[in-house]
């Protein structure tokens, strides 16, 4: 019930933690994505403040851990945040001073690790709050002494390590526990105590396991009862402890006493000792050779009929003969000889009638080799291992003494001969360690009677070629690991016979392909497949699925493969493997990922890609679109520019994202949020820019309270690297934006608004300004004023190209023959060639004394002759200078001229001509006076003086030098206008 009340009220804190805290993201932490706020690390952190590593952490957090860390410090209340904290570590740091109230408020507090530190003293209140503290780990300090009253608060504590401090006095210690009535180990190895002086004070009766070993004790000096309640004791390695120091010693309840490398013999403290001789390990007593052996059997026989198991290892054994152990009691458990100088074990000869073993270790010997054994000796034995030896070969039946053998290890070895018939007999065989030898072959009848067997390891062998049938026995076989060979080649038929296989390893081998036996050899059972490090390689994009019937598959490993890697990967590759829930492609440089790859892995939990596409430039959309299992995702050094929603947006549950190493600038916020699930992104060595364009990722990051962004706050600009980037100033990103819609929206009205009066208005001034412009800036407007006095041209000719044939047959002869000397500008005979027309057209104005426009209906409907009048008209009203005239072709009403305002201001203001039409009284003679009208006005000045000069008064001297001027006025009212 209490249980059950404590665990609500953290649940409680933990939705209290995620309303208050407005980000998911610590600045020296990395919180367990699978524990939400309640696991942290803060590791290899360049803080010394213990303050500023942990100041961030949420009240809600259960599990701490800080280390290798330069912190040397910790003040009082520095975890007064933290009430609910239960596991703390603080190992690997440099901490040389600890506060008396450094831990105050942890009441809720198991568990605290300090151990390799600086620590030299400890205050007595160091522990005052810590009631429920049971495991306390000190090890790998410079502790001298422990204050009496230190663990007076924490009677729940139930483990102690002191391993490898400076303490000296053991009764000091003894004292400072003695009231821990739940104190079961106490570990004070490899200090500098020299005796178990106790000064008549107890050790907990709790205690069960004290370990004293690497101290310098040569006695102990103590209260015979101090040891009885003791139930496993170390003296190991105290060399000057001699067996006269355990004389008296209540050993009685100890299930297990360590002695090696002390001076304690073994048959003399068994004759002074109550222990039961079967629970002393005499390893590394010196009991090196038969006669020693013998006698330690013979005290082991007086004292009991048998004994469950011996160690012998460390003792420096060099032979044993069948006599060793004849005098033994029976051994009914295991038989540890190793780490002696056995050369040879001649079928276990020297066991002689200890046929009741169990397990038997050889382990660290010198063994060379293992010879046939043709008797059945041991019926009994489960487990033999041959471990670390030199056995250079193993011969036929070298095993067949021993017929019920389960566990079989021969591995880290030379075996370079392995006889076909070595395993012969050992039918309830299920392990077999082979590794780390130096086979090379393997035949169809090497396993032949191992039918049993469910765990083979071969690994780091020399196996080049796994020939047909080589496992065809082994229908039990669960785990096959043939990693580190040299594998080039698996016959059609080398794997069958495999029914059960389900983890299966081809590391570290040569293989170019991966063998087609994949195919129809494990189709309901294989889970594992580890192919890393080969040399797989595909060219094209289209191949055959090898895993197309592996519909078992959770754990495809092809990460790392040499040379050049996958370099393609086939768009069909992973087909069929619908229930793969972890994949590894990092280290291979695969050119292109196509979209249709991991179309099949639908059950996918776990992808890693990390430095498997470097220069891809980007993801494709839909690559990951079926992958909606995908809980964790590692995409790190890949080269990826563009994080978009269309690659990533199907990754509904997606938890952990790492995109370290990568190159894109910016990251999409709505790429992020359809990511519902996410509670871990890992973006460093991003060059995220510290831009607008950013402003809304880094307001995510921020406030963001269910992801968690590791070291946000380390993160720093790409300009600046003194900013960083969750506080870079983004407020010129933000604006008033109903202020600036409302202006803008007002402009685009008035506008819309304006433009079409301007339109009308002012369409032609704005565009003749437009070319005078142009005209000037290209220096034309300088050369033309400049010519303005010494014109090249008496008149230029505007006129409609349908005119051009009264122009050439009326116009030009009139003007420029019959005795006249004007000089006319026509466009097909004057204009130079290549030039922009608009620039002819200003040349054209600016270079005539007079602007001559041939004016008809098809004139008026011309854009160029328009341009012409204005460019005229401009130099009529703007400049006041007479150079205009104005030639009707033929009568043009008052309404289709209505619209050409500016043509009616200059009929209003000049005289204009008209053409005598065919219908006049005398045709030839209206012509004739229109010529020499023409020509008088040609040769008129340009200055126009309206308050001086009448135009019409000019133009009526010019008609009278005629003396037909009244007549010709009576006859025909349209031919002059005023």
């Amino acid at each position: 019930m209490a249980t059950l009340t404590y665990q609500l009220s953290l649940l409680g804190l933990i939705l209290c933690a995620v309303q208050l805290i407005s980000s998911y993201s610590f600045k020296s932490c990395i919180a367990d994505p699978y524990y939400i706020l309640t696991s942290f690390k803060c590791k290899n952190r360049n803080n010394t403040k213990i303050s500023d590593i942990v100041k961030d952490l949420p009240g809600s957090a259960v599990n701490l851990t800080v280390s290798f860390n330069p912190v040397q410090h910790i003040p009082n209340n520095s975890f007064a945040h933290l009430p609910n904290l239960q596991y703390l570590s603080l190992d690997k740091n440099k901490l040389s001073a600890i506060d008396p109230l450094a831990f105050q408020t942890l009441h809720q507090l198991n568990h605290l690790n300090l151990s390799f530190n600086n620590l030299s003293d400890l205050s007595p209140l160091l522990f005052q709050d810590l009631h429920n503290l049971t495991s306390l780990l000190l090890t790998n300090n410079v502790l001298k002494a422990l204050p009496e009253d230190i663990f007076s608060n924490v009677a729940n504590l139930k483990t102690l390590n002191l391993r490898n401090n400076n303490l000296t006095n053991f009764s000091a210690i003894v004292k400072s526990v003695s009231h821990l009535t739940s104190l079961k180990f106490l570990d004070l190895s490899s200090n500098n105590l020299t005796s178990l002086s106790d000064l008549n004070i107890s050790l907990p009766q709790s205690l069960k396991v004290l370990d004293l070993c690497r101290n310098n004790l040569h006695t102990l000096g103590c209260n015979p009862s101090l040891l009885r309640f003791i139930q496993v004791l170390d003296l190991s390695f105290n060399s000057k402890l001699s067996t006269k120091a355990l004389e008296g010693v209540d050993l009685r309840n100890v299930k297990r006493l360590q002695l090696r490398s002390t001076s304690v013999k073994a048959v003399e403290f068994l004759n002074i000792s109550n222990i039961s001789a079967g629970h002393v390990v005499f390893s590394g007593m010196g009991l090196k050779n038969d006669s020693l052996l013998i006698d330690l059997c013979t005290m082991l026989r007086r004292k009991r009929s048998w004994i469950k198991n011996i160690d012998l290892t460390h003792n420096g054994i060099h032979n044993a003969t069948n006599s060793t152990f004849s005098v033994c009691p029976q051994i009914i458990g295991a038989l540890d000889l190793s780490n002696n100088d056995l050369n040879k074990v001649h079928c276990l000869d020297f066991l002689g009638k200890q046929v009741g073993i169990k397990k038997f270790n050889a382990e660290h010997n010198h063994i060379t080799s293992l010879e046939s054994c043709k008797t059945i000796n041991f019926n009994n034995l489960k487990e033999l291992s041959y471990r670390y030896n030199r056995i250079l070969s193993v011969s036929g039946y070298a095993f067949s003494h021993m017929p019920k053998i389960e566990t079989l290890k021969l591995n880290i070895n030379n075996i370079a001969f392995l006889h076909r018939k070595a395993l012969r007999g050992l039918k309830n065989l299920k392990t077999l360690r082979l590794d780390n030898n130096l086979l090379t072959d393997l035949f169809n009848d090497t396993f032949k009677d191992n039918y049993n067997l469910q765990i083979l390891n071969l690994r780091n062998n020399r196996i080049s070629v796994i020939f047909n049938e080589t496992f065809m026995n082994l229908r039990n076989l669960i785990t096959l690991d043939l990693g580190g060979n040299k594998i080039t080649q698996i016959h059609p038929s080398g794997l069958d016979g495999l029914r059960s296989l389900s983890k299966f390893y081809l590391d570290g081998n040569n293989l170019k392909q991966i063998d087609s036996s994949l195919y129809h050899a494990f189709q309901d059972t294989l889970t594992v497949l580890d192919l890393q490090k080969n040399f797989i390689r595909f060219y094209k994009e289209s191949v055959i699925s090898p895993f197309v019937n592996l519909s078992k598959l959770s754990d495809l490993k092809l990460d790392s493969q040499r040379n050049y890697g996958l370099v393609v990967l086939p768009k069909n590759f992973f087909k069929g493997l619908h229930s793969l829930e972890s994949l590894y492609l990092t280290n291979n440089k695969i050119d292109f990922l196509p979209p249709e790859a991991f179309d099949d892995l639908t059950s996918l939990k776990f992808l890693t890609l990390d430095n498997c596409c470097v220069g891809v430039a980007q993801l494709k959309p839909g690559v990951f679109k079926n992958l909606r299992n995908l809980t964790r995702l590692v995409v790190e050094n890949m080269g990826i520019q563009n994080f978009s929603k269309d690659v990533f947006g199907n990754l509904t549950k997606l938890r952990m994202l790492q995109l370290n190493r990568n190159v894109m600038q910016s990251i999409s916020v709505d790429a992020l949020e359809s990511l519902p699930k996410l509670h871990y992104l890992d973006m460093r060595n991003v060059p995220l820019s510290c831009t607008c364009k950013n402003s809304l990722l880094q307001n995510y990051t921020v406030n963001n309270p269910n992801v968690q962004i590791v070291y946000l706050y380390e993160m720093k600009c790409q300009v600046d690297k003194k900013q960083k980037f969750h506080n870079f100033d983004t407020k010129v990103c933000y604006i008033d934006q109903g202020k600036y819609l409302f202006f803008s929206t007002a402009a685009v009205i008035f506008l819309f608004t304006v433009s079409p009066l301007l339109y009308v208005k002012l369409y032609w001034k704005i565009k003749y300004s437009y070319y005078v412009f142009r005209s000037w800036f290209s220096d034309h407007w300088r050369r033309l004023r400049e010519k303005e006095e010494k014109c090249a041209y008496d008149a230029f000719i505007s006129y409609n190209f349908s005119d051009e044939e009264w122009v050439m047959n009326q116009l030009l002869p009139n003007l420029e023959g019959n005795g006249s000397s004007f000089k006319l500008c026509l466009h097909h005979r004057d204009f130079e060639v290549g030039r922009y027309i608009v620039d002819n057209i200003v040349t054209a104005v600016y270079s005539s004394r007079k602007t001559i426009c041939v004016v008809s209906k098809n004139f008026l409907r011309s854009e160029w002759c328009s341009l012409e009048i204005q460019l005229a008209s401009y130099r009529l009203f703007d400049e006041h200078r007479d150079v205009l005239l104005l030639v009707f072709l033929e009568p043009i009403s008052e309404r289709q001229l209505s619209s050409y305002h500016r043509m009616r201001k200059v009929m209003l203001k000049k005289t204009y001509l008209q053409w005598p039409g065919p219908d006049c009284t005398d045709p030839s003679q209206a012509q004739e006076l229109f010529w020499n009208q023409l020509r008088r006005a040609i040769r008129a000045g340009n200055r126009l003086e309206t308050e001086q000069n009448d135009p019409d008064e000019d133009f009526a001297r010019a008609s009278n030098e005629t003396g037909n001027y009244e007549k010709l006025l009576s006859d025909d009212e349209y031919y002059l206008q005023p």
